[in-house]
């Protein structure tokens, strides 16, 4: 009687298991098919029902945070901006706590951080999150240094630290004790890398143009527009971003 009890109550569990895998599996394709769809909010809102199921699910937090700092850029109002990128950041730091060996948990500690840049106020704080942009995408390249979007950020990173401008630069100066080391060329370099392990990430042809352009090269900015402009839309702000590209491959021509 304890026996048949006993392989009972293992079937038990066998099935709720597999149930559990089952409706995380079906969760995340469907959250898979609402991005390629580009419907953003529907997909957000298909991760969030996995991490109810599964609060430790790297990639459904690794999306969500993703999502939440694409949704951000879109607003009008400074307020509802910075709560997206702030829930951003909190997604990416759930990740990293979630799994310390996950480039693509280093890689959204360092987008998100990045983001708040734009919105945070107190010049403290800008200068912390400027470093943890630089943290964050060394350790997403020390486990992966073939992570594409992790190439692009820390690309990125040098690239705004060789042409900050106004308030991040007055506070890095006096926070920082110096600008750091931002390069162009090493911004060229690791947007390059990008663009050979993502070859239809538009945001990353966007920002290599304009590092190129900053770094006189201007031919090979035209290059780079020019492809950018040809690529397919994939995520919602292709849109936007080849328009913008679009503009200044007219200005340059």
């Amino acid at each position: 009687m304890k026996r048949m009890k006993f392989i009972f109550s293992v079937l038990l569990t066998c099935f709720f298991v597999t149930g559990y895998a089952q409706d995380v599996t079906v969760l995340l394709k469907e959250a898979d098919n609402f991005e390629k769809q580009l419907k953003e909010p529907d997909a957000l809102e298909k991760y969030k029902q996995v991490l109810l199921i599964d609060p430790v699910n790297v990639k459904a937090l690794v999306k969500a945070s993703e999502m939440n700092a694409s949704i951000g850029i879109r607003q009008t109002d400074k307020g509802t901006k910075k709560l997206y990128y702030e829930t951003a950041l909190a997604f990416a730091n759930r990740a990293r706590l979630a799994d310390s060996n996950s480039a693509d948990a280093y890689y959204v500690m360092a987008m998100a951080s990045g983001k708040m840049t734009d919105v945070e106020t107190e010049n403290k704080k800008i200068v912390a999150l400027v470093k943890d942009v630089k943290i964050y995408s060394d350790k997403a390249l020390q486990l992966n240094p073939n992570h594409a979007k992790a190439n692009y950020t820390f690309g990125k990173w040098h690239y705004e630290m060789a042409t900050l401008s106004g308030i991040k630069k007055i506070a890095v100066k006096l926070f920082y004790g110096g600008l750091p080391d931002g390069d162009l060329e090493l911004a060229i370099q690791y947007m390059e890398k990008c663009k050979t392990l993502a070859p239809y990430f538009v945001t990353n042809y966007l920002d290599l143009a304009k590092a190129y352009k900053e770094n006189r090269k201007p031919a090979q900015a035209i290059e780079v527009l020019n492809k950018l402009v040809k690529l397919p839309t994939r995520t919602t702000d292709d849109v936007a971003l080849k328009a913008e590209g679009a503009r200044l491959l007219e200005s340059m021509q």
